[in-house]
C-alpha cells in the first residue's frame, strides 16, 4: 500500500532538487491513459494537420499515453527551463538586411541542456528511491510534452496550442522524466487564455484553423524547420524575414508580462551573431561554414541546404537590391531547391528595383 505521507514528501522534494538543477516549472500527472486527450491526437492526425512529420502517425500508439511508451510507467514528471528573452522577439519584423530566428534557437542547443539537467534529476530520484525506474525525454520521442504539462499542472495549452504559464508566459522549454514509482499527482491547470485571441490573429499563415487547433502545413515553423522540399508559393512572401522557426504567436501572449528574463538559462542566452543575423552574410555559407557557424546550435540539424533555402525566401522578401547578386549566384547551386528560391528570389527583387 502506498504511503501517502512518504509519497508526498519525496514529490516536493523532487520539486526542490528540480529548482536547484534550473527548472522553474515542476509538476506530477498520471502515466495511464487520458481517452479526451488521445481522442484529439488521433482527429488531428487523420485531418493530416501534421504534415510530412510521418513519424506522429506511425507511433501513435505509443502516443496515446505514456503507458503507450512504457507500459510500467505510474507517473510522469512534467518539467520546464525558461528561455524568456530580453529583446523584443518581433523587432526585427520587416528589415531589409536582417534575418529572424526564433528565440529558442538563437543560444545552445536545448536538447542538450535540457536532456543533462534531467539525467541529474533522474539519478537523484533513484539514489532516493533505488528501487525505482526512470526515462528521460526531450523532445525527440514519441510524448505528449504539453498535453502531460497542462494535466500536470505547470501550465495550460494556449490557443495557439503551445503551453502557457501563469509565471513564465510562452517561453518554456519542457521535458519529462517518466517513473515506475506512485508520486503525488497535481491538479491539471485551468484554461486562462479567456477571450483573448491575440495569438490567432498574429499568425501571417493563418496557421490556425480554430482555437487551439494548428495545421502544421500552414506553421512557419514548421515551413522553415520540417518542411523538406520548396515552400509552396502561398506562402513564401508570409515568411517575411523569419529564416528558422516564428515567435509571432508566442511573442503577441499577454501572459508574458510576467516572464522573467532573470530565470533564463545562461545557456540559453543568445548568441550576438544569432540576434540580429545578416543575411547577405548567412547566403555565403557553403556546407562547411554552415557546420562551423551553428555548431552547437539547434539550427545545425536542417542542413545548410534547406536554411540558405529560408534565407533566399527571406532576400526574395527583403526588396534589397544589393543581395540580387548572391541570389543570382545561387540559381546555379546543385542543390534544386536551393536554385528555385534563388530563381524566385531574384525575380522578386528584380522586380522592384
Amino acid at each position: 500500500m502506498v504511503n501517502a505521507e512518504a509519497t508526498l514528501n519525496l514529490t516536493q522534494r523532487l520539486r526542490e532538487q528540480a529548482k536547484a538543477l534550473g527548472f522553474v516549472a515542476f509538476g506530477v500527472a498520471s502515466a495511464g491513459e487520458d481517452p479526451v486527450r488521445a481522442e484529439r491526437l488521433e482527429q488531428w492526425l487523420g485531418e493530416g494537420h501534421h504534415g510530412t512529420m510521418e513519424w506522429m502517425e506511425t507511433r501513435l500508439h505509443h502516443r496515446r499515453s505514456p503507458q503507450g511508451l512504457w507500459p510500467e510507467a505510474r507517473s510522469v514528471i512534467a518539467l520546464g527551463m525558461s528561455y524568456a528573452p530580453a529583446h523584443d522577439p518581433l523587432a526585427l519584423e520587416g528589415s531589409s538586411e536582417h534575418a529572424r530566428i526564433s528565440v529558442y534557437a538563437q543560444g545552445k542547443d536545448y536538447h542538450d541542456v535540457v536532456k543533462k539537467r534531467l539525467k541529474a534529476l533522474a539519478r537523484w530520484l533513484v539514489a532516493e528511491e533505488p528501487g525505482a525506474e526512470v526515462k528521460v525525454f526531450v523532445d525527440t520521442a514519441p510524448v505528449m510534452e504539453k498535453p502531460l504539462g497542462e494535466a500536470a499542472g505547470i501550465g495550460w495549452q494556449g490557443k495557439h496550442t503551445n503551453l502557457v504559464s501563469r509565471e513564465h508566459g510562452s517561453w518554456l522549454f519542457l521535458g519529462a522524466i517518466y517513473t515506475t514509482l506512485e508520486l503525488d499527482f497535481g491538479e491539471p491547470h485551468r484554461d486562462q487564455c479567456g477571450s483573448c485571441r491575440a495569438c490567432l490573429d498574429s499568425c501571417p499563415t493563418d496557421a490556425f484553423p480554430n482555437a487551439y487547433q494548428i495545421d502544421a502545413r500552414r506553421c512557419i515553423s514548421y515551413l522553415t524547420i520540417e518542411h523538406k522540399g520548396p515552400v509552396a508559393e502561398e506562402f513564401r512572401e508570409a515568411l517575411g524575414n523569419r529564416i528558422y522557426g516564428c515567435d509571432d504567436c508566442l511573442a503577441v501572449c499577454p501572459w508574458n508580462k510576467f516572464a522573467e528574463q532573470s530565470h533564463t538559462m545562461r545557456e540559453f542566452l543568445p548568441r550576438a551573431e544569432l540576434v540580429a543575423p545578416r543575411l547577405a552574410e548567412l547566403l555565403a555559407l557553403d556546407d562547411a561554414g554552415f557546420r562551423a557557424f551553428f555548431s552547437g546550435s539547434p539550427i545545425k540539424r536542417i542542413g545548410r541546404d534547406r536554411f540558405v533555402r529560408n534565407c533566399l525566401y527571406a532576400a526574395g522578401n527583403s526588396g534589397n537590391g544589393e543581395l540580387l547578386a548572391q541570389c543570382r549566384t545561387l540559381t546555379e547551386d546543385p542543390d534544386p531547391v536551393v536554385a528555385d528560391a534563388a530563381c524566385w528570389a531574384v525575380e522578386r527583387l528584380t522586380a522592384v528595383l
